[in-house]
């Protein structure tokens, strides 16, 4: 099932069940936000597809309408943004085959690795742990709150003080944590986690500074687990709409070098990060970026990430801030 978040043409938050292949939006009734469908289900020990699918009703909506009318929201949000952790890891997908063989002739002289190179060996070889137990931790960042996170078809924005702004094609996990403080995965979903690559090339201590920056996430939320193999496409449009670049991705754990369930062991180890009521959102990473084709995206030019199995593309277009440094005031 494929779960959206939208606003009615008077500003009405609504949630809705995609359908005839993404092209309808079956109404859900009685639950204004996904936020509050996860909560009444964890109240009621409930399923998240149980508790949608029984609430259905008659109102059925054309999803091109509402997409192109700028009423689509993020799949999962939080009433107060400071609630909403945004976070990724990353070195977490393999590539290619051809990629992949290359990369582990490279990592045999393990006094020659870069940090990176080391880190990525590291998960290769335990970033699968058996069912039960902990294996290696992955690289980690933090991106933001719920305030930087855009819907589809809304801008990514980067800083005026920005070196590059870049697409990252990646899956990510949507949770929140029952009252217990237990993580609850509600599914996953497209996300656009876009970075600054020219600002992090000039050094891998600048990785946190390319990370602070908006993401899209959407425009659905799969619910249940996430497929073995994940294949989609990420491509970059021109201005008027004509495709310049694009390139295949895959995710999934049969791409991966760490099993999800260890990326959520050492993100959720955290009591911080097991916080009652709050919503996470966490990107897995991803092996494929336009920046390493030698593309620079242009502020107008359009992302598009299309998986086929998480409905509708997920489309953003790039825009460059106007606003001024801020000013420090003494008090």
């Amino acid at each position: 099932m494929l779960l959206i978040q939208f606003k009615q043409a008077d500003g009405q938050r609504r949630i809705g069940v995609l359908e005839d292949d993404g092209r309808k939006i079956h109404v859900v009734e009685g639950f204004a936000s996904t936020y509050a469908l996860a909560q009444a289900a964890i109240a009621g020990s409930r399923s998240l597809q149980e508790l949608a699918a029984a609430a259905l009703g008659g109102t059925v909506l054309d999803y091109t309408e509402v997409a192109q009318a700028g009423r689509l929201l993020p799949p999962l949000d939080h009433g107060d943004s400071a609630h909403c952790y945004v976070t990724g890891t990353g070195l977490t997908h393999l590539g290619s085959a051809d990629g992949r063989d290359a990369m582990h002739k490279k990592i045999s002289d393990v006094d020659s690795l870069t940090d990176s190179m080391k880190m990525f060996r590291m998960g290769l070889e335990g970033g699968k742990p058996q069912p039960g137990t902990a294996g290696v931790q992955p690289e980690w960042f933090y991106k933001g709150d719920g305030s930087i996170v855009c819907a589809g078809e809304q801008a990514l924005t980067m800083p005026h003080f920005a070196l590059d702004g870049g697409e990252e094609p990646e899956i990510a996990a949507l949770y929140v944590i029952g009252p217990d403080g237990t993580p609850c995965r509600l599914g996953f979903a497209i996300g656009n986690e876009f970075s600054d690559h020219v600002t992090e090339r000039q050094n891998y201590l600048y990785l946190a500074h390319s990370k602070l920056r908006v993401c899209a996430v959407g425009p659905a939320l799969l619910l249940g687990d996430l497929p073995p193999h994940v294949e989609g496409m990420s491509r970059i449009r021109d201005i008027s709409g004509r495709v310049r670049w694009e390139k295949p991705f895959v995710s999934g754990e049969e791409n991966m070098s760490h099993t999800v369930a260890n990326l959520e062991h050492h993100h959720f180890k955290y009591p911080l990060f097991r916080r009652p009521g709050d919503v996470h959102i966490h990107f897995f990473g991803t092996a494929t970026l336009s920046c390493s084709d030698g593309i620079q995206v242009a502020p107008g030019e359009t992302f598009e990430i299309d998986v086929a199995a998480f409905g509708p593309p997920l489309r953003n277009r790039l825009a460059v801030e106007t606003l001024p440094a801020p000013r420090i005031r003494q008090l």
